[in-house]
């Protein structure tokens, strides 16, 4: 089963992230702009929470609040779960599932060195699936 890094390995590189103070607004013109889903919420360099279209719709347009001056702190889950780069596919799909979420922030000690999606995950099973299913093929015709 791959990693989280080999799962990195395929993504773009650059890691978009949004600050505590800016306005949701402005995150979600991020999240738009890179084609995201979430972005990991970053003060000082440290990770202290994360943003999605989830709290978004939940925290902001539920309850009639506005995009253009609230602060993304007052709406961000602060108690993310996270990776390590070495942890398996297998093992963030458990996670993701037992803590119901799409998004899992990836730390090398308290480092953030990626993001990892739902979608992520799943294009790995299935590019592995895929790749088992072409050997087996392989060996049937040989």
């Amino acid at each position: 089963m791959k990693t989280v890094t080999e799962v990195l390995i395929g993504k773009d590189p650059e890691l978009h992230t949004i600050g505590p103070d800016a306005s949701v607004l402005d995150a979600l013109r991020v999240m738009a702009e890179h084609e995201v889903g979430a972005l990991p919420v970053v003060d000082g360099g440290r990770l202290v929470g994360l943003i999605s279209e989830r709290e978004y719709a939940r925290r902001v347009i539920l309850l009639d609040r506005s995009s253009r001056t609230t602060p993304v702190r007052d709406i961000m889950m602060t108690r993310v779960p996270c990776v390590e780069p070495g942890r398996t596919v297998e093992e963030c799909m458990a996670l993701m599932t037992d803590k119901r979420v799409r998004h899992l922030p990836v730390l090398e000690g308290e480092e953030l060195v990626g993001l990892v999606s739902i979608g992520d995950l799943v294009k790995a099973i299935i590019d592995e699936q895929q790749f088992i299913i072409s050997q087996l093929e392989l060996y049937i015709a040989s």
